[in-house]
């Protein structure tokens, strides 16, 4: 997202949001999601663009102690000096938890399994530092808790519900991503804990990962699912999505991941890999195009072996 020198106005609902700064598209490429209209800003002299960029070597371990010199990143294919590069591990982590209560959980350990890993993940915050709030959603989005340090609030916030309705898991995305992007922390994220299937969205995937990318929300998606229906769960993706995106590319498009968790034993390990890649994240900011348009970026660094994951374009102008 834009900081220090330039924020989005919020806009009001879902339905909102769509029509101000999300379209569908034909073609796409690949590797990136389609383009979504621009949000009105207010500017001023300089716009920043910040990047959560994680990076790890050929055996998936986080590399730490790059510099500036290590990074290259291209905007719109032309390389972009960096402005400034950050990577303290004590920094403050802003999460919205965004958990599915949608009747298809209620089927096996579903629901158990995203609990256990909730709570895992909570362990790992730090108190009174760490901020992190907690939505729910089946056909529509819920908040529980809005965003608080106070995380003994959220301890138990998860016992007393029961699975019910249909799944717009890419609506309740996009909207809890134009709250996330509100907040001041530099580290920021969706986790998403979910058996992955949407049924209900009037989103798609490519036009949430779109929305998400530009304001630099990373989307880490945690499949609570039994080992024997993870093949069945991608495999009906791939059937209903008929070529499209899914959660597998909106996670990957705003440089989040898909997890997953598939045991007690899997969800804890899952909520403390994906609470230590956030940390080790390093923060990067290049200086806006001034062109009123979506621009692509690529993230990489000198090493070989290395990979990068990052948002995967802006809003310029």
């Amino acid at each position: 997202m834009y900081t220090r020198f330039l924020y989005f106005r919020p806009l009001a609902g879902v339905a909102a949001l769509v029509g101000a700064a999300v379209v569908s598209v034909g073609a796409q490429q690949p590797a990136s999601p389609p383009p979504i209209q621009p949000q009105e800003v207010f500017r001023s002299a300089v716009d920043v663009v910040t990047i959560q960029a994680s990076v790890r070597d050929g055996r998936g371990r986080a590399l730490s102690g790059l510099t500036a010199d290590d990074f290259e990143v291209r905007d719109n294919g032309q390389i972009r000096p960096l402005l400034s590069l950050r990577s303290d591990q004590r920094s403050p982590l802003s999460l919205a938890f965004l958990v599915d209560m949608s009747g298809s959980m209620r089927v096996g350990p579903k629901i158990d399994l995203t609990r256990r890993a909730f709570e895992a993940m909570l362990s790992q915050l730090g108190e009174a530092s760490d901020e992190a709030a907690l939505f729910t959603f089946d056909s529509a989005l819920h908040e529980r808790q809005d965003f608080t340090t106070d995380l003994v609030r959220l301890q138990s916030a998860l016992t007393d519900f029961r699975p019910f309705g249909t799944t717009s898991l890419y609506d309740a995305t996009a909207s809890t991503a134009r709250r996330l992007a509100n907040r001041s922390g530099a580290r920021k994220a969706i986790v998403v804990l979910t058996d992955g299937i949407d049924t209900s969205s009037s989103l798609t995937a490519s036009e949430v990962s779109g929305l998400a990318s530009s304001i630099d929300v990373p989307v880490y998606i945690v499949a609570t699912v039994p080992s024997l229906d993870q093949r069945l769960m991608i495999e009906r993706a791939d059937r209903l999505g008929n070529g499209a995106a899914d959660l597998r590319d909106l996670a990957e498009w705003t440089g989040g991941r898909l997890i997953f968790a598939s045991s007690f034993g899997e969800s804890t390990a899952a909520a403390a890999r994906l609470v230590t890649e956030l940390r080790q994240q390093y923060v990067l900011a290049i200086e806006a195009a001034g062109a009123r348009e979506w621009r692509r970026l690529d993230v990489r660094v000198r090493q070989p072996s290395a990979t990068v994951k990052a948002r995967s374009g802006y809003f310029g102008g």
